[in-house]
């Protein structure tokens, strides 16, 4: 039986979409936070969250098994090094998704995915820094 078998299938056939999701979990690992759709963000934070779970491990096995995931080590090693030991007495819940609006040109929901303590890690947006910049003269 398929009950609660359910996935986000994106518009896209299977590779697509692991390589879709994967890409989305690099970005976000290296970047702290990526603003894509809606429909993205909620499928991506269900792939990252037990990525980072298996980081919190750190053993030899799991590492092997998020290069499956993701095949990129530099990413992995930040995952591992940093994101990991940072969320050590997280017991879950490691990333957040809020809405920002809509685009202009397709009108598509678009949200922001972000780690959950990523306050005083993310530099602050330009917009903000330009403010800042213009009010110091």
């Amino acid at each position: 039986m398929r009950h609660q078998k359910r996935i986000r299938k994106l518009g896209r056939n299977a590779s697509h979409r692991r390589a879709t999701l994967a890409n989305l979990a690099s970005s976000l690992i290296e970047h702290k936070r990526i603003k894509t759709t809606h429909a993205k963000a909620k499928a991506a934070q269900q792939y990252v969250e037990p990525l980072i779970t298996k980081a919190r491990r750190g053993t030899l096995h799991d590492r092997r098994n998020v290069l499956k995931s993701i095949p990129r080590p530099d990413i992995v090693k930040i995952l591992f090094d940093e994101i990991g030991p940072r969320f050590a007495e997280r017991p879950g819940g490691y990333t957040r998704v809020t809405k920002l609006g809509f685009r202009d040109n397709d009108c598509a929901s678009v949200s922001m995915l972000e780690f959950v303590d990523s306050a005083g890690i993310v530099p602050a947006s330009d917009e903000e820094g330009k403010k800042a910049k213009s009010t110091d003269k």
